[in-house]
């Protein structure tokens, strides 16, 4: 790979030159390298994992460009080389994590963060039989990471499930068993 500077003939050219070089342009630098080809090896089963996620993550960053306020929020957080389709995809990539489940008296206190933002966290309570008692969503606490849940109460062997989503509707649960 070079890169060329100053470079009157290469100055408009972009592109593959045969089956030796390719010029492209890239934070407005001019580079110059050996042009790629296809690899000959079948890809491992953890690369097509990795190809699959990637394909619902462009997908999920390709519909999310649609809304003009979430294609504004991510181009906020782009940096240099970077766009507001490339911070939505990093995002859908990845999902939120609920870290910890906390309770106090009838609150309970759920910790979840993601890399950009937590859109929302649905809590449940559910008794010892199985049977959802009630259910609804969390309420963002100051620090932007807890989120607090009113439970009217809690039942002596149940559980407690915690979903959080983020911004691509990526979502994440964990469970609290009640004693």
């Amino acid at each position: 790979m070079a890169i060329v500077k100053d470079n009157i003939l290469l100055q408009l050219v972009r592109g593959s030159i045969g089956r030796q070089i390719t010029i492209y342009e890239r934070n407005g630098q001019i580079i110059m390298a050996k042009k790629r080809r296809p690899s000959n090896k079948k890809p491992t089963q953890k690369q097509l994992e990795a190809r699959h996620k990637m394909r619902i993550a462009a997908d999920l960053a390709r519909d999310m460009m649609n809304d003009p306020e979430i294609k504004a929020y991510y181009a906020s957080l782009a940096g240099p080389g970077q766009n507001a389709y490339n911070m939505a995809v990093k995002d859908a990539y990845r999902s939120p994590e609920v870290q910890q489940i906390r309770l106090e008296d009838t609150d309970v206190i759920v910790t979840a963060k993601d890399e950009f933002r937590v859109a929302a966290v649905t809590v449940q309570v559910i008794d010892a039989d199985g049977v959802i008692k009630e259910k609804g969503p969390a309420v963002l606490g100051r620090n932007g990471v807890d989120w607090y849940y009113k439970a009217a109460a809690l039942p002596v062997g149940g559980r407690i499930i915690a979903l959080a989503t983020d911004l691509p509707g990526k979502e994440t649960l964990k469970e609290l068993l009640l004693t």
